[in-house]
This record gives structure tokens, sequence and C-alpha cells, in this order.
């Protein structure tokens, strides 16, 4: 047995996910001291996007930027974006827009003669220091990224140790050509989505030689350096006793880094530190310190959520990639290492089999407690020696293997597969009895193996519900908090009851809000109806609900403040499942459709509807009285989405008044769109005598809303090119 787990250390992927969650348990426990180092992150904030407008940026703003940095003396500009794309704000790409008229005529005429944006920043970038950024990819690309440093190496060619990609996607020739410097912002994660090491060096296939960081170019350029020296097994002074274990070193400059043998740094991260981090608005300020970014290198990048550069690692799941760049920069800088040496794996498999045979012997002769006592005590000196190492020498050794075969040898296996099965049923029935209805807590209990541990991608319906008004609500509560959370959950009692009876998951409450969604932990091919289901079925209970809160209201002398909520329904692909550390975690969702839900509940009380759901959700309930509402950009995304109203049941669409209220109800949109003001205000008042047949009181904000718009418009009129979209200013 114990010959087995030996072998089975070198095959199977999870003993180096046990050794990866063990080094992120020590991150935790003992992370690096942040010390000074001269580089600085320049954040795309979300509070810059307000204050400069939203991203793609002019070119020419990006200049200014390069500019004030490089007039306040920082030493290099880093780039963690990418140009691909021409400036669409340049005259070249705007004009051909435009309206056909003399003006524009002459124009296009006298176009070359306009500034290029893009040329503009090119001219710029060969004024200064600055490493520009690309990125690559599992498609092949139309260009490849042009080296700025060349690469000698010693012992093995370090290529063959690579992480290889395709193609890539770079910078404009002209912007390219004009760096200093220009390096890979790629971050490969484990395979749990964790970023924990960098890839210094990295491959595009079909290319002789390799490309290097986005960090390692930054830190050559600050050198004035031109060569990286790379020292792989085989070269002067590398032991690695015939063996091919890969890259061992990789000077810049006068800067020595050890990596693993694929070229990949070891990070070793700091909590967050708020001096390292400027946000991008502050940089245009008229009274900004120009000694906060004096000789430092500074990195340009995002931490928006919405510009997604958000990445995972061992001490925060939402970290920007820009920062985890400044992170290996620094580490780099103050020569503090992580790393796991060459004998790591040798003396971890010795001390397994060592004390697994001691044990083998042990067990027939003292029998369990004595046995138990030797395990116990070689497992805990393993796991101190590893901490030990790792707070002062920081090498990485892994005490989590050679303890669970330790455990292993110790349980019989009839037993471990007992207590295992029942340990499974207990915790299911324990994560999710508040979650799931009953029947679906036994049918996971009885069937494990259906609950996907660790994360999945999966579509799936969610759902966002929030009472309006709660503040007003809350403060008649003011002397009495313990009445506000028994009217709270009088409130979420029954909605959960509705959720959970037609196969939803509760992932959590936020006060007022419920969250919830189909489809997971058990497949539901029905989820999209399921969910609409919900929302209809919640809007029904609500009357009932307010008759029986108001007569309590009266019964305790107090007023009575009708509790009237808003819905939002997307579906799409998401990644769920235990999420949290290894003492905590909940059950839930990440992914680009839970916060469009989110957004969507928000904008029900903008449109005056009671539930909001996406496009996908639309197209999977063919049956049911649904309405278009509009093609809006939400808060926090750049791209517009088609978004709807759930009115009804199939029983509503096969209502005689439906059809023809939505064929003038897409009329007046289409008209609105066309930017037909005339034509909107005559269709409006026939939409609301369809809606009053169909659905009385249901949708009268809704008309309101384009009522006022259009009033807007006549005074404030959309641009030419206006394709109809509206852009969210709130959640």
């Amino acid at each position: 047995m114990i010959v087995a787990a030996v072998a089975m250390r070198e095959t199977l992927p999870i003993v180096e996910e046990w050794q990866a969650r063990v080094f992120d348990g020590y991150q935790r426990l003992h992370p690096r001291p942040y010390t000074e180092a001269p580089v600085r992150f320049i954040d795309l904030d979300d509070a810059s996007l307000e204050k400069l407008g939203q991203w793609p940026w002019p070119r020419t703003l990006i200049a200014e930027l390069v500019a004030r940095l490089a007039n306040a003396g920082a030493s290099v500009v880093v780039f963690d974006i990418v140009f691909a794309e021409p400036d669409r704000t340049s005259p070249k790409q705007v004009l051909p827009s435009w309206p056909e008229s003399p003006l524009t005529e002459e124009l296009r005429a006298r176009v070359d003669e306009l500034p290029d944006h893009d040329q503009l920043f090119a001219e710029l970038i060969g004024q200064a220091n600055v490493v520009t950024g690309f990125v690559l990819t599992n498609e092949k690309g139309p260009r490849k990224p042009v080296r700025k440093g060349s690469v000698a190496y010693g012992g093995d060619d370090p290529i063959q140790y690579l992480p290889s990609f395709p193609g890539a996607v770079t910078n404009l020739p002209a912007i390219e050509a004009a760096a200093a410097g220009n390096g890979s912002f790629n971050l490969v994660p484990e395979p749990d989505g964790i970023v924990r090491r960098v890839p210094l060096l990295v491959r595009l296939a079909g290319e002789p030689q390799p490309y290097t960081s986005l960090s390692a170019e930054a830190l050559r350029v600050a050198q004035g350096a031109r060569t990286y020296i790379v020292k792989s097994s085989g070269a002067s002074l590398e032991a690695s006793f015939g063996a091919q274990s890969g890259i061992a070193s990789i000077k810049i400059g006068r800067l020595e880094v050890p990596t693993d043998g694929q070229g990949r740094l070891w990070l070793h991260y700091t909590q967050e530190v708020p001096e390292r981090t400027i946000p991008i608005w502050q940089v245009f300020e008229d009274g900004f310190d120009a000694a906060r970014v004096e000789n430092q290198i500074v990195l340009i990048g995002t931490s928006a959520a919405g510009l997604f550069d958000i990445r995972a690692t061992p001490l925060n799941p939402a970290t920007p990639g820009a920062l985890i760049h400044v992170q290996a920069m620094e580490q780099m800088l103050t020569g503090h290492f992580l790393s796991r040496p060459d004998w790591a794996n040798g003396v971890e498999r010795t001390y397994l089999v060592l004390l697994g045979l001691l044990l083998v012997f042990l067990l027939p002769r003292f029998g369990a407690i004595g046995s138990a006592v030797v395990g116990t005590a070689g497992i805990a000196l393993a796991v101190g020696a590893s901490w030990y190492l790792f707070t002062e020498q920081r090498w990485l050794l892994d005490p989590i293997y050679a303890s669970a075969v330790i455990v292993m040898v110790f349980i019989a296996t009839t037993v471990l597969n007992f207590l295992r099965t029942e340990n499974e049923r207990r915790q299911v029935r324990g994560a999710f009895a508040q979650y799931l209805s009953p029947a679906l807590v036994e049918q996971l209990a009885a069937e494990p193996d259906r609950l996907q541990l660790g994360g999945e991608m999966k579509e799936m319906t969610l759902l966002f519900c929030d009472l309006r008004g709660f503040t007003t609500i809350s403060e008649s509560f003011k002397s009495n908090p313990q009445g506000l959370t028994k009217l709270i959950n009088k409130f979420l009692t029954p909605m959960t009851d509705i959720i959970m009876a037609r196969q939803g998951t509760i992932d959590k409450y936020m006060g007022d809000c419920i969250m919830a969604f189909w489809n997971a932990p058990l497949d539901d091919p029905l989820h999209v109806q399921h969910a609409c289901d919900s929302s209809l079925a919640m809007f029904d209970e609500m009357p009932k609900l307010n008759e029986r809160l108001k007569a309590e209201a009266e019964a305790e002398g107090r007023p009575f403040y009708p509790l009237k909520v808003g819905i939002g329904l997307n579906t799409g692909e998401v990644v769920v499942g235990n999420m949290g550390s290894e003492r905590r975690f909940d059950y839930s969702v990440l992914g680009d459709a839970v916060n469009l839900a989110s957004r969507l509940e928000g904008q029900s009380k903008a449109y005056g509807v009671d539930v909001v759901i996406g496009e996908l959700t639309q197209l999977q309930v063919p049956t049911y009285a649904t309405m278009e509402l509009d093609q809006i950009a939400v808060k926090g995304k750049k791209e517009a989405v088609r978004i709807f109203a759930l009115l009804g049941l199939p029983a509503m669409r096969q209502d005689p008044g439906f059809a023809p209220w939505m064929e003038r109800h897409n009329a007046m949109l289409a008209a609105y769109r066309a930017q037909k003001w005339d034509e909107v205000l005559a269709l409006l008042p026939g939409c609301r005598e369809h809606a009053k047949a169909v659905k009385p009181g249901g949708v009268d904000g809704f008309y309101d809303l384009y009522d006022e718009r259009i009033d807007e418009f006549r005074e404030n009129p959309p641009p030419p090119d206006w394709d109809g979209v509206y852009i969210a200013t709130s959640k």
C-alpha cells in the first residue's frame, strides 16, 4: 500500500492540489512582509472610470497619462493593457460613421492631414521609457509580438520547458515599435483558478526563441539591460545529476531570479498595501505629488470588475491581475523568493515510506493506541518541519501527503469506506438543508456524487429579489429592531418556500434581498421555467402577505407600510460550487450572468415592472407572456443587452388582446430607436389601452418612462449615430 501511494504521488494531479492548498494556508498565516520597492500600481479603478469616462479611453488621454508620469520622474511606464485595435476616436475611424454632407466630404478629402491618435500615442511612447504588453492566446493571431530583449542560455534549451500558446494579441505595430520593452502579461493559473506562480518566460508555437514576461521586461528596461541569461539543467554549477530538471534561474540585469523548472516565479503575496496603489484620476489632479512616482516603475492596469482582469490568489479571491505583476517585481527587486528545492520530492517520499513501514511494524505489536501515538507524532513532526522551513528558509515542503498516507495505513479499509459514505451524507444534509427542499436534500444524500465540489461551469438561471422602500420601513422600526427582524422573516419565509417548491436553491439572504438559482446542485432541464414560475408566484403571494401584515400592524397600533418587491432573472454560464476556504465555504455561483441578474433586479423599479429578465431567459420561455423593455448597458458593463419584462404565465400570452398589444408595443420601440419621436407619442396611448385590458396596472410606469425620455430627447437630441442603447447610471 505504501509503495502504491508513492507511485500515485507521481501520477495524481490531486497531490499537487493538496500541496498548493497547504502552501496557500502557509501564505495566509505568514504573508510576505511588505518592503518598500520602487514599483507602483497605477490603477484604472471604478472611480477613474467615473471621473474620466468609460473604457476604452481615447489614445490622446492615455498619451497624456504617460506624459504626466514621465514628467513626474517615473523611471519606466508599463502597460498591463494591449492596444490591439485602432483608436475609435481618431479622425480616420470616426469620419466613416458621420452622415454625408459637404462639410464631411471636405473632411474626408483632408483626413490624411488630421492627426492620428495612435500615431501621436506612439510618438509619445518613443519619447518615454515605456514597456508595452501583449497576451498569448489559444487561437492564432495575425501578428507576432516584437522582441525587445534577447535571451541567452546555458545548459538545456529552455524553450522545451515553457508553456506554449498558438497565437498572440499584440499592440498596433506603431505602438509596439516605439516601446522600449514588450512583454507578455499572461498569468497562467493553477487548475483550481488560483495564481501561485508567474511565468517569466513563455513560448509562441513555432518560435525558436522564448518571449519574456511583462514584469521581467519592466525590470530589464529599468536597468538598461539588453539580454536575459537563463540557466537550465546541465549548465555550469547547476547540479542536475543527468536529469533534465528544467530551468533553474533567470538573470535580468543585476538581478538573479530562481524559478521552477518551467521558468515560473513562486509568488509570496503580501496583504493589501494602500501605498503601492495610485488611482489614475489622482495623476490627472493639478496637485498630484510627483514624488509618489519619481524613480518608480509604474504599472498601469485595472481593478475595475467590469474590465475583467480579476484573478484569485491565496490571499484574495479577487485581485487585479496587474497587482500580481507588481508583487512579482517587488519580490525580484527585494530578493525575496519562495522555492521548492529539487530534493523536496525525494525527502517527502522517503519520510512517507519510513514512517509507513514503522506503523506497519508497530500496529500488530502495540495495538491501535500505541500506533496512533507514533503516527500522530510523525504527522506533527512533518507539519512542524514544513512550517519551520517555510517561515525561516522560504522552502515549500509538503507535509500533507505523507500524513494522509499514514492515516490510510492506520484505518482499516472497510471502516474507512463506511465512515466516508456516512460523512458525505451528513455533510450534504448539513450544507443544503437550509437551501433546498427536503426531497432534494435526501436525493443528494443518496447520490452525493452528483454534487460537483470545487466548482464547475454550468448554464443556470439566477434570481435576485429585493424589497423596495426598505429604508422607510426600517426607520419605522428604529426603536424596535426585533420587530424589523420578525418582519423580514415573515417576508423571507413564504418567498423561500415558493422558490424551494420549484426546485430552486437559496444562495444567500442579504438583508431584505434573496439570491437564488436553478439547475444546481441537481440538474434541472426546466430551470428557466421554474425560475419564471417562482417569480410570478412570489408576486401572487405578496397581496396575501400584505393583508396579514396589515392586520398585525393595526392590532399593534403601528403604521403599516405595504411590502413591494422587484425581481431580476438572468440565464447564462456561471461557475458553481463550494467556494471559500478550507475552514469555511459556501455553495455559491460566480460569473458575469450573476452580476447581470443583480443589475436587472435594480432596473425593475426604473422601468416600472415587476420582473426584469435577460434575453437568454426570454428566449427559453417562448410560451410565457414577455415584453421587450429596452436595449441597455447596465452599470459596470460596456456591452448593451436586451431586457424584457416577465408579465405572466402562458395563459396571459394566449389572451386575445396580447398579440395586438405586442404588435403596437414593438412598433413603438422601433420608432423610438429610429428617433421618430412623434410616431412614438402617437403609439403610446394605444399601448396603454392594450396593457390595461391584458394586465391592468402592471406596466403604467414603463410607458411613463418613455414619455419622459421623448421630452428629454426633444430638448437634447441624441447624436446621429445613436443606436437606441440606454446607458444605465444606477445599479
